[in-house]
């Protein structure tokens, strides 16, 4: 990336954050999956109890990796051999949970969360339960305002998903959302998280790595 193209990004970073800041939600910035991991690690108290949402960042970027060490009480929903009610039970149990780590599918530079789920569990704890939640998002999550992130998630997060989860859904045939009323459609609860009352709950994390849908 040229210096030009790098400077425009930090402004826009500069902007998210101190608009999250405005709004009662701590937002940092990280450069890559190693600053995030060191990052995440001092957050997180040892031995709590952490559970996670649906999020390819989380892969990509190493922290499910780094929650499974040992070191912490992992509710791990991907973990092997799990049956759909022991699925259903750690998203329950993810509401008595001292951390809540997800991503987002749009963070606007109003400091405003856009998510849009299937089942409802990610973005009901994100809301409610969870004593702090933790959201990393890439730069390329980064959007102006909610009409861009409405964009964003019908374009790139509902149609990858939805190809990832095998869903027989006309946007993971064409590669944009159609409005479909599938009985397996991927996009149900539509949310936008706007400021925090607790202004300790919430943190945001942007790495300027682009990862996730």
């Amino acid at each position: 990336m040229s210096e030009n193209l790098k400077k425009v990004q930090d402004l826009k970073i500069e902007r998210t954050i101190k608009a999250l800041k405005e709004n009662g939600i701590n937002g940092y910035k990280v450069k890559n999956k190693e600053e995030l991991r060191k990052l995440i690690e001092s957050l997180i108290e040892k031995k709590s109890t952490v559970t996670v949402g649906g999020s390819m960042t989380l892969f990509e970027s190493g922290i499910i990796d780094l929650l499974r060490n040992g070191e912490y009480n992992f509710l791990d929903r991907y973990k092997e051999g799990l049956t759909r009610e022991d699925i259903e039970k750690i998203y329950r149990e993810a509401f008595s949970a001292d951390y809540y780590l997800t991503s987002t599918n749009a963070l606007t530079e109003k400091g405003e969360l856009y998510n849009v789920d299937g089942n409802g569990n990610r973005v009901a704890a994100m809301i409610f339960g969870p004593k702090k939640v933790i959201v990393v998002a890439g730069v390329n999550k980064l959007v102006k305002n909610l009409d861009e992130a409405i964009l964003r998630m019908r374009e790139i997060s509902a149609p990858a998903n939805a190809i990832r989860l095998n869903r027989k859904t006309p946007c993971a045939k064409v590669g944009y959302c159609c409005d479909c009323k599938s009985p397996e459609k991927v996009c149900r609860e539509y949310t936008v998280i706007k400021s925090q009352g607790n202004k300790e709950r919430f943190h945001v994390i942007i790495v300027e790595e682009n990862l996730g849908y």
